[in-house]
């Protein structure tokens, strides 16, 4: 089964070119994550979204890295950059915006909250964790946006059912955010560690449940999964959307599939998948 359903759909960025930007500055939010805000550079030629708004994250390795990217990321230009050498091609990730303001003391500013795992003072997380706690103020990187994939039909924005592990997080949070006001819904929300819960400015109609993964050692997105399935489906038409983990997407898909929601309906996608044992 495909991993995700994204690109049906999807809503593309407004400018989809390579532009840079600096961290403005860091901070722990929680446990589990970090939260990094850039700013500067290209920063104001970005058009922000809401909703579930990602983009590519180029994390530079030395000082030429950002010089050699890209302007775009197709098949050919994706080549080409696994064709740079390895001691000065920048590390690539996804990432969500998780808030954008406009107005910043500084000019507009995105923040993006990171899920750290490992610790970067041990060597035990990967580079983009890593760099989330160890970022300096000035730091650029480089972002290509992508666009949108919660882009809910017109007749089933009204009510939504959301589900994801930690690392869908931030992607929830612009959703919830970003929705009508008058929405309903849930949205089932599984983290690490309780106070890794975040305030979020959801409409009053849907119920946002933040389920803290009791067993250190489960699968991530399991007991989120679980949640979902006990629960009945909504009545009358609504708008589903799951990220995180594979299994925890691709399970939620099924479950909705089987209970009669169409295909069209619902947005998956699968983030990362976990080492079985």
């Amino acid at each position: 089964m495909a991993r995700t359903n994204a690109n049906e759909g999807r809503v593309k960025p407004v400018d989809a070119t390579l532009g840079t930007m600096h961290v403005l500055r860091r901070e722990r939010i929680s446990p589990s994550f970090a939260r990094v805000t850039l700013g500067g550079g290209d920063v104001a030629a970005f058009r922000y979204l809401g909703f579930d708004q990602w983009f590519r994250l180029f994390l530079p390795v030395s000082e030429a890295s950002l010089s050699r990217l890209p302007a775009t990321l197709d098949t050919f230009a994706y080549l080409r950059y696994l064709a740079i050498a390895k001691t000065d091609r920048p590390v690539l990730r996804n990432y969500t915006v998780r808030a954008y303001r406009p107005d910043g003391p500084e000019g507009p500013e995105l923040d993006v909250d990171f899920v750290l795992h490992g610790s970067a003072a041990e060597g035990t997380s990967g580079p983009a964790a890593t760099w989330a706690e160890t970022c300096a103020a000035g730091d650029a990187v480089g972002i290509l946006d992508e666009g949108l994939m919660c882009a809910p039909p017109a007749d089933r924005s009204s009510v939504a059912v959301l589900v994801g592990d930690e690392t869908a997080v931030p992607a929830a949070m612009g959703i919830l955010e970003s929705m009508p006001r008058d929405a309903r819904g849930t949205a089932y929300l599984e983290i690490p560690h309780p106070d890794d819960r975040q305030s979020v400015d959801a409409p009053e109609g849907v119920d946002v449940r933040w389920i803290v993964r009791e067993d250190a050692a489960a699968v991530p997105g399991a007991a989120a999964l679980s949640a979902l399935v006990a629960d009945a489906l909504p009545a009358g038409p609504f708008y589903a959307w799951a990220a995180g983990e594979q299994a925890l997407a691709a399970g939620a898909r099924r479950h909705w599939v089987s209970g009669g929601v169409p295909k069209n309906a619902i947005r998956f996608c699968g983030y990362w998948k976990a080492r079985r044992h």
